[in-house]
């Protein structure tokens, strides 16, 4: 099965690709454009700094680094299931669902494989950049285990991340457009983005508890940064992180099958 789907995914998007090779002057501006848009993001940064030498005590340095640790897995999400966006928007309503039904293969993953939104290279490339810039002004350690730990919750809040979306785009079988309900989830990410101390202790309930984009980015960055300097602490955050992420990805593909059975196509 993993063999087959494997072979599957390497020949629908190597058909994306072809598609998107016809246009290149698209894809280098869409690709511009999301770089632009980290840029601006940065550059709030700087002009809070500016200001001030300290945010709630944490330091320039060490909100880069949070910046760009929450865009590398927002960033591989956005990368590798970008079309479930269509579920909520409008493939629901206009009855597309139907294609995917007819083929012998999980919709799911047909959805998911029908293309790469190459525009997510900015937002992992940035990502990067700040988080070798944090290191390399000091404000965390490479070892071995950091390493490891870094890459797994990278991977956990990526789950958490296309969990988040697949179960607000499949409320769409029920209310038909769900987009905006994906969009209030995704604005919720920018939380993720500096320390929860910051807000309220309602938004940080939220961010953390009920929409858990912290785990993605500040819980974990916390323990890399030395403000919970204790691997039994950093590997406890980050085993955390994995079962919320193994949770919300089994209640969000349930949400997804059990869509289907009400699904009702397009009509006349």
């Amino acid at each position: 099965m993993i063999k087959r789907y494997s072979r599957l995914y390497k020949v629908l998007i190597s058909q994306f690709f072809k598609v998107i090779m016809q246009s290149k002057v698209d894809f280098l501006m869409g690709l511009l454009g999301f770089f632009l848009t980290q840029i601006l993001g940065i550059v709030f940064l700087y002009l809070i700094f500016d200001k001030i030498e300290l945010l709630n005590g944490w330091s320039f340095e060490q909100l880069i680094f949070i910046y760009g640790f929450a865009q590398i897995p927002r960033g591989i999400d956005h990368l590798l299931t970008d079309n479930i966006w269509l579920v909520a928007w409008r493939w629901v309503i206009s009855g597309d669902i139907d294609r995917y039904m007819l083929r012998p293969m999980n919709i799911l993953f047909q959805i998911i494989s029908e293309k790469l939104q190459p525009d997510a290279l900015g937002e992992i490339l940035i990502g990067c950049i700040l988080v070798a810039k944090s290191i390399s002004a000091g404000v965390s350690h490479i070892t071995i285990t950091n390493v490891i730990l870094f890459f797994l919750s990278i991977i956990a809040g990526t789950i958490i991340y296309t969990s988040i979306k697949l179960f607000f785009a499949s409320l769409a079988f029920w209310v038909k457009i769900s987009g905006p309900f994906v969009q209030f989830a995704y604005q919720m990410a920018d939380f993720a983005k500096y320390p929860t101390e910051i807000y309220t202790k309602s938004i940080g309930f939220i961010i953390t508890w009920v929409i858990p984009f912290a785990f993605v980015a500040y819980l974990p960055a916390s323990y890399f940064l030395g403000v919970e300097n204790s691997l039994g602490i950093g590997a406890y955050i980050i085993g955390v992180e994995w079962i919320i992420a193994i949770i919300l990805g089994i209640i969000s593909y349930n949400m997804f099958q059990k869509g289907l059975t009400v699904y009702e196509s397009a009509g006349n």
